[in-house]
């Protein structure tokens, strides 16, 4: 998308009503808190999948190193166990500030009240 694009798509929400404006961020964070925090539960599951086949966690794991003898297939679930981690750092990080939108409402400072 173009920054003019951006600019007119931008200018299009700012000229609707406060209400409708706040009812659309509202029904957004509500549908995106949704989807993380099933992202979440599928990136704990992952990990803790992970935890119960090799009986470590992955901060063990990289503080030891992989066996001398591990296979291919430690070596497969070593990279997607790191995957799923950077998944749960990222979606954990992403709910909390969803949640604090959530949580105190909107506030919109900054944003002009054209059409109100």
């Amino acid at each position: 998308m173009t920054i003019d694009m951006t600019a007119q798509l931008e200018q299009a929400f700012l000229s609707l009503p406060r209400m409708e404006r706040e009812a659309i961020i509202s029904y957004g964070v509500a549908v995106r808190l949704s989807g993380l925090r099933k992202r979440h539960f599928l990136a704990q599951s992952k990990i803790q999948a992970f935890e119960k086949k090799y009986g470590t966690t992955l901060a063990q794991l990289d503080a030891t190193g992989l066996p001398d003898d591990a296979g291919f297939e430690m070596h497969e679930d070593y990279i997607m166990w790191h995957h799923w981690q950077d998944v749960l750092e990222t979606v954990t990080r992403d709910i909390a500030a969803l949640e604090k939108i959530a949580a105190q409402g909107l506030c919109l400072k900054g944003v002009s009240h054209v059409g109100d």
